[in-house]
């Protein structure tokens, strides 16, 4: 017995030492979907009976073999098992992230754990990662947007919902609501979406049926909510339109996290490809941050900063159109020359900064004081005149003269110039509260809002057409579209709303949504009171899993620069809000076909709107009558279907019929014939009735597609598929053409092919490989207008040497390749 002692004290050295080159360590933390920590997660190594649980926190620290391979198996209920590699260097420590996925599909998991999208009416809950993938020219959410509402300009982040224009739309980051620039009149000329999707969390849409709780718009809702992080990381992209860099990480204490994104975009690429040929510098730019510092257990501050600069430099050179539309006497064969001299340059700066402290007060109470201030700095300048000859172009390609106008019908100069200024300030101040009472969730809100408006605008045009003047008047030179406003507005708005979110105890099944808005603005003196209500049914028996919906109220917008602006630049203080009653119904199931599962929702809605300010849409510029004379209405069904139609990439249809005119008080023309026009009054006085509004599209469809290779998820495909019917093109100071021109139906098709460079598996890079501390590395190759489709977006008008006028399309892109090398960290 002693000797045995012996011995081992003797070895007891070298076995401490033994055991102590045999070992590793691993810690890291485990996240579901949303960047939400799990607790419980059982770690188990691979052939072995037990192990250990992660913390409340997410958080795991485990020894574990050194220099020989090893796997770990992460398990919790209702999601996927994953398995991870390693092996290890003595005494090394690893620190990693776990990011399990739910073990049913998206769809199923919607269905168990929250509804809300099935339940409220018009709502639609979008992945920012799909909003990362889409391929199109701008990116982003407003792009994924366009397929569930359609589009006409794939060069603009705006869009149309519902009939509406794109100044009905509200946009609210982190509760703080955004504006776009006012000046803007060409897609081009815009830059940068507002939203960075590299830095969002969630995004809920809704196209109609919004609650109280948000502001007073007659359209859409778009409610982006940022990441707050809870560990270090980032991203990385460059490409051939867009570059971008995404920090987030959080301090060791846990109390303060950050997350900084700035984004730079050039459409030299893009726009070189345009008709109108010349020197383009487009560039845009922005930085975002978005800062908490958890105060104490129920207090904590968060920090919200933007800034935007955009700047579109043009010298133009020539453009050459083709094809005239609207004439007495049709040819398919002609053209238009335009060889231009001068230049326009423009710049637009935003800034906001806003403020918010948290207050939750007890479990159930939560309450949010806001302070915020945004500035807008808008210049136009330019200084264009072109020279253009007009005729019958030879299309023939074995001709010499292909290409050519051969036939000369007319010839002429035009004149465009703006020294335009304006410069928008709002200082806002708000507050929100929430209390859960069990089966309601009572949510209200008050705001006080000071905005000032600055403008100077000088345009005006000069058209001349063989050697007279535009219009033609004897002894004098008058000049087109002349514009000059110089208008200083100081407005005070102030707004409030209650709600209330009710789930009854005896059927669960039913919910009401009920509240009301108020809004009070010093210019207009105007008192709007907004009540709306939703509702929501699941019945209970039903073998389907399905959920009935409805929603009614009312929505008011409020005038605000540019609906107060007259054509003439002057401001209107007599226009009031544009009001309207809003009916949504429709239902939401879901079903599987052959083991996949499907999802349809479908709603159908009815607009109708008074004291509506009648407006012409060229491009994006909006040009409001800055009066209350018309009534209109929008009516239509949507529907969409969303499917998996390859285990975890969801896809989706969506389709769309609606019809919006409107009826102008007042509006009427004379009707002349041949025998009448040396005799007025033998004409007739025609009464305009109901037309088209500048919205008004018949039939959208929009397709997003994700595909992977069956042998290797590693290599991905994205279709991104629009169509929209003709819509209506105004003749400008025409009452009779008003609407009697059409823009060709939209038809857009994106494809985008992405590759795995290198994955999320870490176990097998040394630590001396450059790339190790990397989660993924994606090269994405896109090709937007597969087809090659030139889509129209405008009319340019001119006139031949019997003073008829022809209306020549102006075109939007053509096709182009773009690539892209994004990682992530």
């Amino acid at each position: 017995m002693r000797q045995t002692l012996l011995i081992f004290l003797l070895l007891f050295p070298f076995i401490h030492l033994l055991a102590q080159k045999s070992g590793a360590i691993i810690s890291g933390k485990i996240l579901d979907e949303n960047e939400n920590p799990l607790s419980r997660v059982s770690i188990v190594m691979l052939g072995r009976e037990t192990g250990l649980s992660s913390s409340d926190s997410g958080t795991f620290r485990m020894h574990v073999p050194a220099d020989k391979a090893f796997a770990l198996v992460f398990s919790y209920t209702g999601y996927k098992s994953l398995q991870q590699n390693f092996i290890m260097n003595d005494k090394e420590e690893e620190h990693i992230i776990i990011r399990m996925e739910r073990s049913e599909s998206k769809l199923d998991s919607i269905t168990v754990t929250d509804e809300r999208d099935r339940k409220e009416a018009g709502l639609i809950r979008i992945n920012p990662k799909d909003a990362i993938n889409v391929p199109t020219p701008i990116g982003g959410i407003e792009s994924l947007i366009k397929v569930y509402v359609g589009s006409n300009n794939e060069l603009t982040s705006q869009y149309s919902v519902r009939g509406g224009n794109y100044d009905e739309n509200l946009i609210y980051v982190n509760d703080f609501e955004i504006f776009r620039p006012y000046l803007v009149s060409n897609a081009q000329q815009e830059g940068l979406s507002f939203i960075n999707p590299e830095m969002t969390r969630n995004v809920n849409f809704y196209n109609g049926g919004f609650q109280a709780r948000y502001g007073d718009k007659i359209s859409s809702v778009l409610d982006i909510q940022y990441k707050k992080p809870v560990e270090f990381g980032g991203s990385a992209y460059i490409g051939l339109l867009e570059q971008g860099l995404e920090l987030e990480g959080i301090s060791k204490n846990k109390k303060f996290s950050y997350i900084v994104g700035a984004r730079n975009r050039s459409f030299t690429n893009l726009l070189s490809s345009q008709e109108t040929k010349g020197n383009y510098i487009p560039s845009s730019a922005d930085a975002q941050g978005l800062f908490t510092y958890q105060v104490n257990g129920k207090n904590s501050l968060e920090l919200f900063t933007v800034y935007s600069q955009t700047s579109f430099n043009l010298i133009p050179s020539s453009a050459q159109l083709s094809t005239a539309v609207f004439s007495p006497y049709f040819s398919a064969n002609l053209g238009l020359d335009i060889f231009f001299s001068g230049q326009e340059k423009d710049k637009y700066k935003t800034g906001l900064i806003g403020l918010t402290w948290n207050q939750q007060v007890n479990t159930n109470l939560k309450l949010k004081w806001m302070i915020s201030s945004f500035s807008d700095n808008e210049s136009q300048n330019y200084d264009i005149t072109g020279d253009y000859l007009f005729g019958e172009r030879d299309f023939d390609k074995t001709s010499t003269d292909f290409g050519k106008i051969v036939n000369p019908l007319g010839t002429g100069s035009n004149q465009n110039f703006a020294r335009d200024n304006l410069n928008i300030n709002l200082y806002s101040f708000a507050h929100k509260g929430y209390l859960n009472k069990g089966n309601q969730y009572l949510q209200w809100g008050m705001s006080a809002e000071l905005q000032t408006v600055r403008d100077q605008l000088h345009e005006w045009s000069y058209e001349d057409s063989v050697g007279y003047s535009l219009p033609l008047v004897p002894g004098s030179l008058d000049l087109n579209n002349v514009v000059n406003g110089n208008n200083s507005l100081h407005i005070g708005r102030f707004t409030g709303f209650f709600q209330d979110n009710i789930s009854f105890k005896k059927n669960p099944a039913f919910t009401l949504q009920a509240g009301a808005r108020v809004n009070y603005n010093t210019f207009t003196h105007q008192v709007l009171v907004s009540p709306r209500m939703g509702i929501s049914w699941k019945p209970e028996n039903s073998k389907q899993d399905i959920i009935y919906k409805a929603a009614l109220g009312i929505y008011d917008q409020p005038p605000f620069y540019r609906e107060l602006r007259a054509p003439d630049g002057t401001i209107n203080p007599a226009v009031r809000a544009q009001q309207s009653l809003q009916a949504t119904v429709g239902f939401d199931i879901n079903f599987h076909k052959n083991d996949k599962p499907f999802r349809v929702s479908v709603e159908a809605y009815y607009k109708d709107l008074w004291d509506v300010n009648p407006y012409n849409i060229n491009n994006v510029s909006i040009q409001y009558y800055a009066t209350n004379n018309a009534k209109a209405y929008a009516v239509g069904v949507e529907g969409r279907l969303f499917a998996n139609l390859v285990k975890d990439a969801e896809s989706w249809v969506s389709i769309g019929i609606m019809q919006t005119k409107e009826k102008i008080d007042g509006a009427s023309y004379y009707d002349y014939t041949i025998d009448s026009l040396n005799r007025p009054q033998d004409s007739t006085l025609v009464q305009q009735g109901w037309i088209r509004r500048p919205t008004d599209r018949l039939f959208t469809l929009g397709m997003f597609i994700q595909d992977y290779l069956s042998t290797n998820k590693n290599f991905k495909v994205y279709l991104n598929l629009i169509y929209g019917s003709n819509l209506p093109y105004s003749v400008p100071g025409s009452v009779k053409y008003r609407d009697a021109l059409i823009i060709e139906p939209y038809i857009r098709a994106d494809i985008g092919f992405s590759a795995l460079l290198l994955d999320n598996d870490k176990s097998n890079r040394r630590s001396h490989n450059p790339f190790r501390k990397l989660d993924n590395i994606w090269a994405t190759l896109e090709i937007f207008n597969v087809i090659d489709r030139e889509n129209t977006i405008s009319y340019l008008f001119v006139k031949d040497f019997s003073n008829v006028t022809y209306a020549m399309p102006q075109r939007l892109t053509p096709r182009l390749i773009n690539l892209k090398l994004v990682t992530r960290f």
